[in-house]
């Protein structure tokens, strides 16, 4: 069979030692993470029989793609670069049945697994891009994920990109990295959905064009890491149908990933720049090129004026403050801001129990308004120490009436307290929750978009500089700055949000070997997003934290194009005042003049990578050296051992 629709081709072979000469099969393929399964470590499945092998394919100019209807595998050759990707099965048992192929597609059904619905797919190759998608339809109940596609494998050399946070990869063989989950639909996932393979040239990725109840699995198989997605049921059932694009590249590496998902953001409006932000609120200016200063000192405007003298100028205050702080440290050119949430919710009744009640908590939600498991029980939330040291958990606010809250507390407030921005905690940081009540029921995707929402009313209706807590890209468009997008939530200080003033003298391992890791992490998030939002440490996880880590956390701010963090009281202010100003100077100043302009590359300048360069949209280069020995340029000058060099244009 061999039929053409402009530059695409498809065709059926068989390898077989069974009649199958019709364009339709049924055979056994693999889905990976069904309920109750386990996931394999070992590498160890059973190889599909060779009997009744059929393969159908599709081909454009710079890709054939081939679907192995035994294991449900494909297999896409790059014709630009020569190399074949190929999936993987890990083994468990799905039904690939009724192949059939027309018009540059490869449309089949999977019978349901675990009680499920059978699924409608169907592969859709690009007419002249080397891409593809795949479509998941089906009408019923999904009593649990589904896993599919299949990964694909990598080979010795490859590395893994994740968008976790700003970015990391793990190379196929690193032997240290445990199987994990991540969602897509909350910010302690993946902050962008897609994910991506490359040996730092030739490459594919992979982006989940319907991430509202998506996740990824990294896993190992046959001994290296692969990545594939599950998809969540909505509200019980299959819903809308679901839809991943695959893309390759002959060469680019994880830049040219970060670029094709840019566009495909600014093709699906998730793209909105601090310039266009700025427009509609003049006060976005204060932010750029601003340190983020969590101070619990009182003597507000005092500090200030110290810090400003010392030459730390541009400040984001975020501790609230009393009504003449706010107004005199304005006049100052500060941005303050204070802390707000509309999420976690105690039980008025144990209140008694507490050694601490916050009046941020919107106490008149309980019970009514907070958010139901399909069971109707209640979600714990954030936990609050009791008196005699247990932890009691609170519940979380329904997005469905948080909106409500907010109209009633922050026009009250802004009219007598002048801020001008607001921190709202958890928003984009914990998962889009579905909620089983009958009074206000709710889908993940109803509450990612009331989240979005809630950053709407308080970015454009108050025109407050607003930021949120971990970051997603879903809500770049609305608000300014992630507080904690630096941070890699897995390996951030232990017991982060809890104990934040301590200062540790002892570094943990995982924050050194990946949170400062600059063999592992990469700057994702700036390569799609650098001039739409500014990302910040957490604030538990701030420059100041692990004295130990300052130089390099304020190379990665450097690196990255992105401020610091400061947290500290009156007494740790004035032991390190000198050590504040020179991570403030060697940072923000040339910040300022990348804020508003895009990062066009990122490279490895060394294999080791211990020196790494930033490009930006203006001309200006940023040089790293995170090594133990000095690095002689290609223009004769020396970057020193834990030093930067920046190049501007015409200097």
């Amino acid at each position: 069979m061999l039929l053409a629709a402009a530059a695409i081709c498809i065709s059926c072979s068989i390898v077989s030692r069974t009649d199958a000469s019709s364009a339709q099969s049924t055979a056994k393929a693999a889905i990976w993470g069904q309920k109750g399964s386990q996931l394999s470590t070992s590498g160890e499945k059973e190889r599909p029989s060779e009997d009744a092998w059929v393969a159908f394919h599709a081909s454009n100019a710079a890709l054939e793609v081939s679907l192995n209807t035994v294991d449900g595998t494909l297999s896409v050759l790059d014709r630009r670069s020569q190399r074949r990707w190929n999936q993987q099965s890990p083994g468990a048992d799905l039904t690939l049945k009724n192949v059939t192929t027309a018009q540059g597609r490869i449309d089949f059904a999977l019978a349901g697994t675990s009680g499920g619905p059978d699924i409608t797919a169907q592969l859709q190759l690009d007419t002249d891009k080397p891409e593809f998608t795949i479509t998941l339809s089906a009408v019923g109940e999904m009593p649990s994920p589904l896993a599919f596609p299949q990964p694909f494998a990598g080979v010795s050399g490859d590395y893994v990109v994740v968008p976790m946070n700003e970015g990391i990869s793990y190379p196929v063989d690193d032997p240290t990295i445990p199987p994990m989950r991540l969602v897509a639909f909350g910010g302690h996932g993946i902050s962008m959905p897609f994910w991506g393979l490359t040996d730092g040239a030739k490459g594919q990725m992979a982006i989940l064009e319907t991430p509202d109840d998506a996740a990824i699995r990294i896993n190992r198989l046959d001994n290296r890491l692969v990545i594939a997605p599950t998809w969540e049921a909505q509200r019980n059932q299959f819903g809308y149908s679901r839809r991943i694009r695959y893309i390759f590249f002959a060469e680019g590496g994880h830049v040219a990933m970060a670029k094709r998902y840019r566009a495909y953001a600014q093709q699906t409006g998730l793209f909105k720049t601090l310039k266009e932000k700025r427009r509609l609120s003049p006060n976005v200016d204060r932010l750029l090129g601003a340190v983020n200063v969590w101070c619990w000192d009182k003597e507000a405007v005092s500090i200030v004026k110290e810090l400003q003298a010392a030459g730390i100028q541009r400040i984001l205050w975020s501790n609230g403050q009393a009504l003449a702080g706010i107004a005199e440290m304005n006049a100052l050119g500060v941005l303050t801001s204070r802390y707000d949430q509309y999420q976690d919710v105690m039980d008025p009744a144990n209140f008694p129990q507490l050694r601490r009640v916050s009046a941020i908590w919107p106490t008149a939600a309980w019970p009514k308004d907070i958010v139901l498991d399909r069971q109707g029980r209640w979600i714990k939330g954030w936990a609050v120490e009791a008196k005699d040291g247990t932890m009691i958990a609170s519940g979380e606010l329904c997005g469905r009436r948080a909106l409500a809250y907010a109209h009633e507390r922050v026009p009250a407030e802004l009219a007598t307290h002048p801020y001008l921005g607001r921190f709202l905690d958890t928003t984009t940081a914990t998962s889009w929750h579905e909620c089983y009540s009958a009074d206000h029921p709710m889908t993940r995707t109803d509450s990612k978009n009331l989240r979005i929402e809630l950053l709407r009313y308080m970015s454009e209706d108050n025109r407050l500089v607003t930021g949120s807590e971990t970051g997603h890209d879903a809500a770049v468009p609305w608000l300014h700055y992630f507080e904690g997008m630096m941070s890699l939530a897995p390996y951030r200080v232990p017991g982060s949000g809890r104990n934040m003033q301590q200062i540790l003298e002892e570094v943990p391992e995982r924050v050194a070997k990946f949170q400062v890791g600059q063999g592992y992490r990469l700057p994702l998030f700036e390569l799609v997003y650098h001039e739409c939002v500014v990302s910040y440490w957490y604030w538990s996880d701030y420059n100041n934290k692990l004295p130990a880590l300052w130089d390099k956390r304020d190379l990665f701010n450097v690196l990255y194009g992105t401020p610091p963090m400061f947290m500290f009281d009156r007494q740790q202010w004035e032991s390190r005042k000198k050590r504040f100003v020179q991570s403030y100077q060697n940072t923000c100043p040339i910040l300022r003049k990348v804020a508003t302009v895009e990062m066009t590359d990122h490279r490895f300048l060394t294999p080791d990578r211990d020196v790494q360069q930033t490009i930006f949209a203006n001309g200006i280069r940023i040089t790293v050296n995170f090594g133990p020995a000095p690095y002689r340029m290609s223009d004769g000058t020396t970057v020193g051992s834990l030093q930067f060099q920046v190049t501007e244009p015409g200097r």
